[in-house]
């Protein structure tokens, strides 16, 4: 089967940064909904029209990823918002009740970079923002995609949330 919009992929990769140096490696296959918003405009032109056993090596420059790092998303809050056993890299959705930032978007996901007795450091940048990245991606298997996953426009897990940990794990998968 060809890929084409609307399909499924199942993927594996490995993920280096612009000098080469691994992030990331999917080493088990994973399905991805093709022509929706599971992967990155540039990943899916590069897939378009090719089969199982297809393997490319994609350069994603930064506004073909994850975007520019934007200083603006980082910002300073209370320690005493957040709960006790708090630590650098844990996630939260949106900012904390009582925040003080204002104008932030009201989803965006903050990392936690840095705690210290009075304040904590949040970053609403992506972990891969402003990185020139290497993909290697494999095509393992391409399969038509169900009536749920075209209504939804997307399977379980898209590459943004994989990439930003969003499978539960402590990897960036």
């Amino acid at each position: 089967m060809l890929i084409s919009k609307p399909c499924v992929v199942s993927l594996t990769w490995t993920l280096a940064d612009g000098q080469g140096e691994a992030i990331d490696e999917l080493n088990e296959p994973m399905e991805f909904f093709y022509g929706g918003d599971d992967l990155l405009p540039k990943l899916e032109e590069v897939l378009d029209g090719q089969t199982a056993g297809f393997e490319a090596f994609v350069r994603l420059e930064p506004d073909q990823a994850f975007g520019d790092y934007r200083a603006e998303l980082v910002c300073f809050e209370d320690r005493a918002l957040f709960p006790e056993g708090l630590e650098e890299g844990m996630q939260f959705d949106g900012l904390p009740e009582g925040a003080q930032t204002v104008g932030m978007q009201p989803d965006t996901i903050y990392t936690v970079t840095e705690v210290y007795p009075t304040h904590v450091v949040l970053d609403g940048n992506h972990p891969l923002a402003g990185m020139s990245l290497q993909l290697h991606v494999k095509v393992i298997d391409v399969r038509e995609a169900s009536d749920e996953e075209r209504e939804s426009g997307s399977v379980a897990e898209g590459l943004l949330s994989v990439l930003a940990g969003g499978s539960g794990s402590d990897t960036l998968h």
